[in-house]
């Protein structure tokens, strides 16, 4: 049951099974607007599964799922499949599934900064082109509520800090949920309000400094991990551009 209007979704003690087996169990956690929130952990511990859970994309086996009344959606899947072989544009791309004005998808563009692309073929776009057209594709929707499923993967090193960077101006600009899923733990923990560890269930959760001081995150990732956030933390003071390059 959602606890005020700014609450978006809300899971409490939600669980699912397949073949039997719990994929996740326990979870009660919620997102609000204007929130970014973290899930973390290692492979199969349940990241895409509860993400899914808190889009309606998948049936509960025990606990309640709550959401906003015509909550607005935005998803960008860790997969994407595609016909590669189907000359489809960047523009024509993000409306496929859905009728979108072309103001929406300018607007999309612009924040993501593909305007440029926008008549270019999908099959032919780098990895960090591709997904920052993909959050675009999401952006379109005026989502409440976004969720990204690994935004940086097929990003280069520099370009993953300016794919956090335009995750918080896109939280700032359309003051939307963000549930973001990641194994990227050293941009995560600088990129978001509140971080939930999982591995089957919630390990612990909390802001980024608690999570990464807690006696379960060291137990999950190691001392060398948490070595390693602290001085990344330190040490990155510096902002990117979207396009890898260091702001002034």
């Amino acid at each position: 049951m959602l606890k005020n209007e700014d609450e978006l979704i809300a899971l409490d003690n939600a669980g699912v099974k397949k073949d039997g087996k719990w994929l996740v169990k326990g979870i009660t956690m919620g997102v609000n607007r204007g929130e970014i929130v973290t899930l973390i952990g290692p492979n199969g511990s349940g990241k895409t599964t509860t993400a899914k859970i808190a889009l309606g994309l998948l049936a509960l086996n025990e606990g309640i799922a709550s959401r906003k009344k015509n909550l607005r959606v935005g998803y960008v899947p860790q997969k994407l499949q595609v016909d590669w072989t189907v000359p489809i544009t960047v523009k024509r791309f993000i409306s496929l599934t859905s009728k979108i004005e072309n103001r929406e998808i300018d607007f999309a563009l612009s924040l993501t900064d593909t305007s440029h692309l926008s008549d270019k073929e999908i099959r032919i776009l780098s990895g960090g082109e591709l997904q920052r057209v993909m959050v675009a594709r999401a952006i379109a929707l005026s989502p409440e509520f976004l969720v990204l499923d690994e935004p940086v993967q097929g990003v280069d090193f520099k370009g993953e800090d300016a794919i956090y960077n335009l995750i918080e101006e896109t939280r700032t600009k359309l003051n939307c949920g963000i549930l973001l899923i990641s194994h990227d733990l050293h941009m995560v923990m600088s990129a978001t309000d509140k971080v939930i560890c999982l591995n089957g269930h919630i390990c612990c959760s909390g802001t980024p400094n608690a999570v990464t001081t807690s006696p379960e995150f060291k137990d999950l990732f190691g001392e060398r991990m948490v070595t390693n956030l602290a001085i990344y933390q330190h040490n990155h003071d510096h902002e990117h551009l979207i396009d890898g390059s260091i702001k002034e």
